[in-house]
């Protein structure tokens, strides 16, 4: 695990930097569209020196290409060589630790030492969704099933007779995912690190990751708390491009909540942003650096600063995937 260098300034090292990829499916796209796409956001992203890939594990959405997580890690990964990729994150209670063990084993042992695995409690769909996928209360369960799984890794099975094959010995790291002080008690409980979702669900960073820091108890896995923040990002040549990208992805994401098979015009989406409804998805995109490069970079470095993190992940949001990738380009050369 990196060390920490969370102070920045003239000729001190930046901390590193990682993409968190939604694998978003845009209007007249296809989920081979999204795939495709990410493969050529991993590859970029490895030639500029960002750390990690991570992907999240969403059901039911139509916009969203990576509800299997772990196939879609293994397709980058085969098309990639360096680069770390992982789950940000698999939701375990969706799972059994057994079959994420197995899982996870296995693309680690067909791509060793670049493998991470973040867990998240939340079911990543609706209720109807959580029904079809059996996920009954398994919620409640998750810390148990943490320690379970990272058995399982470790080749120390908490199962009697029951081990994972592959995966075990393989000792993939885990990271708690979290929006919440419940993820950050366990990650420092288990000496894990721990990723705050800040790119949508801000309210609680600071306490949680004071929280976290304070309570944190070495582990066979990592000897100092190590945070990871995510925020939203979007860089362009201009500042008014990234502006009029950052209102297209707002309405994006009051599309994708609005009722299937509605399709709401630009006008609409407007509408419904600037109505009070409209102010969770504002709330949603409070951590966001959006401009040029420069500007970008400023805000990153601040953000650092006010999240106390010892490593950033980026939730690109520009619409298209040429622009994500431009904003990847610009981002590395301004940062690195």
């Amino acid at each position: 695990m990196p060390g920490r260098g969370r102070r920045v300034g003239p000729g001190m090292a930046r901390v590193p930097l990682s993409i968190l990829d939604l694998a978003p499916v845009r209007p007249g796209e296809s989920p081979r569209d999204s795939f495709d796409a990410s493969v050529e956001l991993a590859r970029l992203a490895e030639r500029l020196g960002y750390h990690r890939v991570w992907y999240a594990e969403h059901h039911n959405m139509a916009t969203i290409a990576s509800s299997a997580t772990s196939v879609l890690i293994a397709h980058v990964a085969a098309h990639t060589s360096t680069i770390r990729l992982g789950s940000g994150g698999v939701m375990l209670p969706n799972h059994s630790p057994l079959v994420i063990a197995e899982q996870f084993g296995t693309l680690d042992a067909l791509h060793p030492g670049r493998i991470d695995l973040g867990l998240g409690r939340a079911p990543g769909s609706d209720r109807a969704t959580m029904w079809a996928m059996r996920r009954g209360d398994a919620a409640d369960r998750f810390p148990e099933d943490v320690q379970e799984l990272q058995a399982f890794l470790a080749g120390e099975s908490s199962v009697p007779g029951v081990s994972a094959h592959p995966g075990s010995g393989s000792h993939v790291p885990l990271y708690i995912l979290g929006s919440s002080l419940f993820g950050a008690q366990l990650a420092a409980v288990l000496g894990l690190p721990y990723a705050f979702a800040s790119h949508f669900a801000p309210q609680a960073l600071t306490q949680a990751v004071e929280v976290y820091r304070e309570r944190f108890q070495p582990s066979a896995q990592l000897t100092e708390p190590y945070v990871i923040a995510g925020v939203n990002a979007i860089v362009a040549d201009s500042a008014d491009d990234a502006a009029e990208q950052l209102q297209e992805a707002k309405r994006w994401r009051v599309r994708a909540l609005a009722r299937p098979g509605r399709a709401l015009t630009d006008a609409e989406a407007d509408a419904v942003l600037s109505s009070p409804e409209g102010r969770h998805i504002e709330s949603m995109v409070t951590y966001s650096g959006v401009g040029r490069p420069d500007e970008v970079r400023d805000y990153l470095e601040g953000f650092v600063k006010h999240a106390d993190a010892d490593e950033l992940i980026v939730a690109l949001q520009s619409p298209s995937a040429a622009q994500r990738l431009r904003s990847v380009e610009l981002l590395a050369g301004a940062w690195f």
